[in-house]
């Protein structure tokens, strides 16, 4: 059994217990700060779907909506707290004042384009809305790029897992290895297969 098989297997049975509202309640916690498996999840709840066990179209909602809405939250958290108020309560989920460095450093330096991948990567997932809060980036701005990332997110985890099953298994030392290219290389394979999938239904019906 793989690394993310075993993931899966030991988050097999809160899925079942509480299905999406599961995966939703993760991910918007971890969307803002809280130390919890979102990703691990979504890629759990995306082989569960591809076993017909979850509806992949009200999961892929789920999932988009609530990485949008967690990190919303953490925006309005950095915004109307202060990177003060962040510092003085982020101990207790692992934001450390050095960490916050690190981050308000990349968004100093690439702004925008780090709130579009941010979901991608541990850390910048985590304090992405908090820290563009912080710095005062417009809301509107955070907003179209924090949805398309969260798209982008979504589909390479949740869809990914939905189209390759286990195989995602395969992929994941290729994308830890490569970053953005591998990022760019799974949302290209996802729309792919997915494309395929649909072109073999409809030349069945």
């Amino acid at each position: 059994m793989t690394g993310i098989e075993h993931y899966a297997a030991l988050a097999e049975p809160y899925l079942r217990e509480y299905g999406i509202a599961a995966v939703f309640v993760v991910v918007c916690l971890e969307a803002f700060g809280v130390p919890l498996p979102g990703e691990t999840l979504v890629i759990a709840s995306g082989l569960l779907a591809s076993r017909g066990d979850m509806n992949i179209v009200l999961l892929v909602g789920a999932i988009w909506s609530a990485a949008v809405l967690g990190d919303n939250i953490g925006y309005a958290i950095g915004m109307f707290g202060g990177r003060r108020l962040v510092l003085r309560h982020g101990a207790r989920v692992g934001i450390t004042e050095p960490r916050l460095a690190r981050v308000e450093g990349f968004f100093s330096r690439y702004g925008a384009e780090i709130v579009m991948v941010a979901r991608f990567f541990v850390g910048l997932r985590q304090l992405n809305g908090l820290i563009a809060g912080t710095v005062g980036m417009p809301w509107p701005r955070f907003l179209l790029y924090n949805a398309v990332g969260a798209a982008l997110w979504t589909g390479v985890w949740g869809l990914g897992a939905y189209v390759l099953g286990h195989h995602i298994s395969a992929i994941l030392p290729w994308f830890h290895r490569f970053g953005y290219a591998a990022i760019a290389l799974a949302a290209v394979a996802v729309v792919v297969l997915l494309a395929i999938r649909y072109l073999r239904a409809r030349r069945a019906k």
